[in-house]
């Protein structure tokens, strides 16, 4: 059997700040044979800022920490009930390039809503996944050295009232949803392991 290109980590509930160094330390020690990998975890409530983020579409300052990180793109929220995946991979190794992977990531996204009889939709220089026009995942990447990480963010079944203090994503009065907004009830872990092919698929055909 092929040997998988991938290696997927569960991590569970973890702290904002811990994971993203965690990345950017597997990214500066890769070596081209380093194999990519995938993780999936949740967040205590946390806002963050993409490099070229502004303050002002913090709309209503909370409690909520708020943290400026190195990816592409404005402000967003995350939380529990939300499903992060970080993508690592080396787009060496692959025949595309950023513009290419990101359309892919998009792409998975939609056919898991799909299979949930979910019809979604993209928007034009808009980066995500869109039901309704309500956005129900976030998209935001760094690439260092060809390789990238950060990744995707996909509204489960959280409490959506911090977006209501935010422009996400810089977009004022865009509105967000959830998997759980369409009578969906399958767990966070469930949704995971359904996404895990789909994802592996969608980038490495």
């Amino acid at each position: 059997m092929q040997q998988s290109p991938v290696i997927f980590k569960d991590l569970g509930l973890q702290d904002y700040t811990y994971v993203w160094q965690e990345m950017k330390n597997f990214t500066l020690a890769r070596k081209p044979e380093t194999c990519d990998e995938i993780w999936f975890v949740q967040h205590p409530a946390v806002y963050t800022l993409g490099l070229n983020g502004k303050n002002t579409h913090i709309l209503n300052p909370t409690n909520i920490p708020v943290i400026n990180i190195d990816r592409g793109g404005q402000v967003t929220y995350h939380g529990p009930g939300q499903l992060v995946i970080y993508c690592m991979v080396n787009l060496k190794h692959r025949n595309y390039g950023v513009q290419e992977f990101v359309k892919r990531l998009q792409n998975s996204v939609q056919k898991l809503l799909s299979d949930y009889n979910i019809s979604s939709h993209l928007i034009n220089k808009a980066p995500g996944v869109y039901v309704n026009n309500k956005k129900i995942a976030a998209l935001g990447l760094r690439v260092k050295y060809n390789c990238t990480y950060h990744g995707l963010a996909l509204n489960i079944d959280m409490d959506l009232t911090p977006f209501k203090d935010i422009n996400p994503c810089g977009y004022p009065d865009l509105e967000v949803t959830q998997l759980s907004d369409y009578n969906l009830s399958d767990p966070i872990e469930v949704i995971s392991n359904k996404f895990k092919p789909i994802l592996e698929n969608s980038i490495y055909s």
